[in-house]
């Protein structure tokens, strides 16, 4: 999920700090997970953000849905990802991590652009922030 909460009447994303990967550092990128058996993605988001950030009131935008496909080396084999995103309000500024991060931001877009690590996790926040933008309420 793209998670956003307003301060000030700005805009700020929530970005994870994810750990140490193989041949790499350490990346900044949204919160995002596996679907359970019999989970609609809704549920899915809900269920990973509150485990990943102890967030529990989020209200999804409607209207925006964007599917990634991301491409990654396992056991020297090239790996096929699909991760759906939606966009979600909080209130909640306090985030409590789980183990699997090891840090996080909330960021107005321009200074979140410039952190996420990746070109696809880049190009999906801008057009979170053009539909936000375009669809304010």
């Amino acid at each position: 999920a793209v998670i956003v909460r307003e301060e000030n009447g700005v805009r700020h994303y929530l970005l994870l700090q994810y750990g140490k990967r193989k041949g790499g550092g350490f990346h900044w990128d949204f919160p995002k997970g596996h679907l359970e058996k019999g989970e609609t993605t809704e549920e899915a988001i809900r269920r990973e953000v509150k485990e990943e950030t102890g967030l529990a009131d989020l209200e999804f935008v409607a209207g925006f849905r964007e599917t990634l496909r991301l491409f990654f080396r396992q056991d020297e084999k090239t790996v096929v990802k699909f991760v759906a995103f939606r966009v979600a309000r909080t209130r909640t500024a306090e985030v409590k991590l789980s183990q699997e991060h090891i840090g996080f931001t909330w960021l107005p877009f321009s200074e979140a652009l410039a952190r996420v690590t990746y070109k696809n996790a880049k190009n999906l926040l801008a057009h979170v922030e053009q539909f936000l933008s375009e669809h304010a309420a």
